[in-house]
């Protein structure tokens, strides 16, 4: 019985599939925490950066926010209709 229990004990000490289980478990969450305060952080400064550039593409003005993220684009106007002659 004893030796039974000896072999059985060596035999988890080696076994460190469920250790890699958790290690990988590990990374997966350290991984998400730092992709929520990235997108956290710069949410706002990218969300601007678009605005900005839809503003230069389609020749509107552009005005920025009291905090990132709050910029806005102001098209510019259509052009006025020929007049009928």
């Amino acid at each position: 019985m004893r030796s039974f229990l000896n072999k059985f004990a060596i035999r988890i000490r080696r076994d460190e599939t469920g250790a890699t289980a958790v290690e990988y478990g590990i990374m997966v969450a350290l991984i998400a925490v730092v992709i929520i305060v990235a997108v956290t952080l710069l949410g706002g400064g990218m969300k601007d950066t678009f605005t900005q550039t839809q503003c230069s593409v389609t020749g509107g003005t552009y005005a920025a926010g009291a905090k990132a993220g709050d910029g806005t684009c102001t098209p510019k106007p259509a052009p006025a209709a020929p007049a009928a002659g």
